[in-house]
């Protein structure tokens, strides 16, 4: 852990004092600054707020998960710096910045081709099989989400943001939390229900992210007009009707093999199932998508698309956010006892669509 250690003054002189004209973003962990070392190597920075959820210990974690993990799709961390005002992270500069910008920008998205998505959808796959099955201790990640995929200038897709991360000895499976962490939308029902969280909830959000890049949409849950289809519900939708390559993103134009789309939209719906124990492992949705001949199961229609609202219960629960404080977010559990999780609305029949 020594080697890994930068001073403060040398990241400072890469960053030019943690320049505004540095600046690669923000959320609520802190800023990610872009910078050159000494040497002429391209870094990216992040410096962790005072107010940041993120403390010591998933700082801590954070460094010894990363600094111990090589894999082609994970990012790679090259140092740290711990001060009494200052936690930062130096990691790989990666081109491309994140998946959310493929999926939020207009102009990015049109370059953004089916054989480039494939691409990105193996290879978190992939990262996400060393993380739960190859790597010599079992991680979950439980904040995997489009702008935790980063993109190298090859479009090479790498996991980042470990701040969260459960380590897990070879024979342990799952765990309990009280702590409720996480990005709302991304994730598992159980998670968010109980504090339940295993590989399965990485499975989960791994679903999502899938269906967000066939589509091209991201997984939106509030501000809904009344009317409006989640993705989630579109997609199973679209499936049930027979018609899944309705889901393709238009700026697509067509141009994609209708089989491998047809095979992602089946995994992503698979990842979403409502009880964990159907969702697949990672080694099968890797050998699926790789073109191996497995045998995928039928989607179950996702338990919390199947009320209509008259009976359900309200209930309150408190997430702890990235920025250091909490939310009430409004909590709807339709008859199947499944959440109907929104936020923002009154109406229970937004919440839980037909």
């Amino acid at each position: 852990m020594e080697s890994l250690k930068f001073d403060l003054h040398t990241i400072k002189a890469a960053t030019h004092n943690f320049s505004r004209d540095n600046k690669l973003g923000e959320g609520g962990f802190g800023e990610v600054y872009k910078g050159k070392l000494e040497a002429g190597q391209e870094v990216a920075v992040k410096r962790l707020s005072k107010s940041s959820g993120q403390g010591v210990q998933e700082f801590k974690t954070e460094v010894l998960l990363i600094a111990k993990l090589q894999h082609k799709n994970l990012v790679k961390l090259l140092g740290f710096c711990f001060t009494s005002q200052e936690k930062i992270l130096v990691y790989e500069y990666l081109q491309n910045s994140s998946l959310d910008k493929f999926l939020l920008d207009s102009r990015k998205k049109l370059s953004f081709d089916w054989q480039m998505r494939f691409k990105v959808i193996v290879g978190i796959a992939r990262g996400l099989m060393y993380l739960h099955e190859d790597s010599r201790l079992k991680i979950i990640h439980r904040d995997l989400k489009p702008s935790n995929i980063l993109l190298d200038d090859a479009m090479v897709p790498k996991i980042s943001d470990f701040g969260l991360a459960k380590l897990f000895e070879v024979e342990e499976t799952e765990g309990d939390t009280k702590r409720i962490v996480g990005t709302y939308g991304y994730m598992a029902p159980e998670y968010v229900m109980t504090g339940h969280f295993s590989t399965k909830s990485d499975i989960y959000s791994f679903g999502i992210i899938v269906l967000e890049i066939v589509s091209g949409q991201k997984n939106r849950l509030s501000g809904r007009p009344q009317l409006e289809e989640t993705l989630l519900h579109r997609a199973w939708r679209l499936w049930d009707e027979t018609n899944p390559l309705n889901l393709v993103d238009s700026t697509l134009d067509d141009k994609y093999p209708t089989e491998d789309v047809r095979k992602c939209i089946h995994v992503g719906l698979l990842c979403i199932q409502e009880n964990a124990t159907e969702r697949p492992r990672m080694t099968t949705i890797v050998a699926a998508l790789n073109g191996q001949s497995i045998s995928l199961p039928m989607p179950r229609a996702p338990n919390f698309f199947g009320s209509n609202g008259v009976n359900a219960e309200m209930a309150s629960v408190h997430y702890r956010l990235p920025i250091g404080g909490e939310i009430e977010y409004r909590q709807i559990l339709n008859r199947h006892g499944s959440p109907c999780i929104y936020s923002g609305t009154n109406n229970i029949t937004d919440l839980c669509p037909r």
